[in-house]
This record gives C-alpha cells, structure tokens and sequence, in this order.
C-alpha cells in the first residue's frame, strides 16, 4: 500500500390521446443562467448525456413550456422532470465533495440490491443536498478504494472510457506465473468483449504458493482484472483495488470506513479531470467513520 499522506498524486495520471402542438424554450435567445444538464449533472441527478437524452424525450419543462437542447436556467425558472417539480436553485450553492470509501469484499455498489446484500451506500454520511454518485464500481468480491462525489459532472469525467483513468490494483495470485505469461498480459489477450492488456505488473513478493502482483488497467471493464488473469488460467484468490486515478487508498483507512479529500486534495483532484473547480466552501468533517 502507498504511504497515507499520499492518498492524491498529480505523477498518474403520461402520454395525451389528443396531439398538441408544443413550444420549446432554447437558450438561442438569452445567454443568461447555466445550462439545464449542467445543473442537474452537478446535482447527481443524472449525467449529461442521461440529461441530454431526457431533453430529446420531452421530459423536462421550464415554466411549463418543454425544454430544447441548449436551453438555460436563470433565477425564477420553474423547473419540471416527468411533471415534477426540480427545486434545482439548491445545486447552484453546492459545494463539492469527494470520499474515498474502504469498501470489503460482500458489499455491492448500488442502492437498492433485490438480493438484499449490504450496499456501500449504507455506510456513508448523509448529504444535506442531492446525493452520493459513485465514481466506477467494484464487484462484489473485490475491495478497497471506491470513490463517491456529489458532484454528477466530476464523476462523469473521471469515469468516461475518453479519460483513460489508471486504476490500478494489488493482487494475490495462487501459484508461480510464468514471465511469459505476464508478457502476453501486457501485450493483450481477447476477451468475450474484445482486446485487453494490462498497462503495467509488477511482481511484489508472496509468501508460499501466494504470490502478490500491482497492476494497472485504463479501462473500467466490468470484472477486468481477474478476467485477464483468468484468462491464462491464473487463479485470484484476493484483489484490492488501491488507487483510482491520483488519488490512492490511505494505509490507515479501515474497512467500511471514509475520507473526505480536503480542500487541496480537491483542487489537485480537478486539476486532474481539467475541470474548472466550482466556488469551494469549507469543508466538514475529514475524516468520518461508518454510521455503524
């Protein structure tokens, strides 16, 4: 694992039976406010694209009149989803916030699991305004560093496949691999959904027949990791992932629990996604355990 004090690092980078003729509101005409999907996107309730596909459907409407492409909102607008009302002033004001979250293995990354196993969302702290979006998912077998934000347009840009974002992962293998092996990991081998490589391996020592490798992958493929190994018939017996991008997990993190970035972090962390960090307010609360 990294040293604690590094847990950032800028070196890696209702349809109507009567048709009715209805007006739309674009943002051709006024250059005031901030645009629709912008807004709610740093709001977590959607990504921009998500959004954008919503405006094409019909399903959002300022001061009754259906939305276009491109159209803004100012002070006053009333802002409608599906018919209901979006108190969307709120995410104007909100400031950003970023956890790392130690999630163990048996925890699923979603809210509402029809299984009814524990979720990571369990565990974490309440927000006052919207709500926690994770960046990236982890499977239920595997654990360490998952990364949540509030802020929709953060998350997207950290997990879209343009970004290239290193994650990188520590894994115990059961058994010797041969260096042949590991170069053809590195060349790439197919998969059921096309070419994968791992970018970098390192061997990390082990103990008996488990052995210890660091590996990164740019790609945020479900199960990745283990179905490259896999591949070459390698068992994994444990796999962690411990960064994401710059930031990486603190040694001191224990499981179930998070870490807020702070104010630096964050600035470094937007720096990183080359985005434009909103209006920073004072964070609370650096460091908070789980709820239980």
């Amino acid at each position: 694992m990294k040293n604690p004090k590094q847990r950032i690092s800028k070196a890696s980078p209702a349809a109507e039976t009567t048709p009715k003729i209805t007006k739309t509101v674009s943002a051709a005409k006024d250059d005031a406010g901030e645009r629709v999907q912008k807004i709610l996107a740093r709001g977590g309730i959607g990504s921009r694209r998500e959004i954008e596909r919503w405006i094409n459907e019909g399903r959002l409407k300022i001061n009754g009149t259906t939305v276009a492409l491109g159209a803004r909102l100012k002070a006053g607008d009333y802002l409608q989803l599906n018919d209901r009302v979006v108190n969307w002033q709120k995410y104007l004001e909100q400031s950003t916030k970023v956890l790392i979250y130690h999630k163990p293995t048996g925890e699923v990354v979603t809210r509402n699991d029809p299984q009814r196993r524990p979720t990571v969302f369990a565990n974490l702290p309440d927000l006052q305004v919207g709500r926690w979006i994770s960046v990236g998912r982890l499977d239920i077998n595997t654990s360490g560093l998952l990364l949540l934000t509030n802020n929709g347009e953060l998350a997207n840009k950290l997990m879209h496949p343009s970004a290239e974002v290193e994650r990188e992962y520590a894994v115990r293998i059961l058994g010797d691999v041969p260096e042949s092996t590991l170069e053809r990991l590195k060349q790439g081998v197919e998969l059921e959904d096309g070419m994968a490589h791992f970018d970098y391996i390192s061997y990390t020592g082990g103990e008996g027949a488990n052995k210890w490798y660091y590996v990164t992958v740019k790609e945020g493929r479900n199960r990745l990791v283990r179905r490259l190994w896999e591949s070459q018939e390698v068992v994994v017996s444990r796999l962690i992932r411990v960064r994401y991008g710059p930031i990486v997990l603190p040694d001191g993190l224990k499981t179930r629990a998070v870490y807020e970035l702070s104010e630096k972090e964050l600035d470094l962390l937007f720096e990183f996604a080359e985005m434009a960090r909103p209006k920073a307010v004072s964070s609370e609360n650096k460091f908070v355990r789980n709820k239980n």
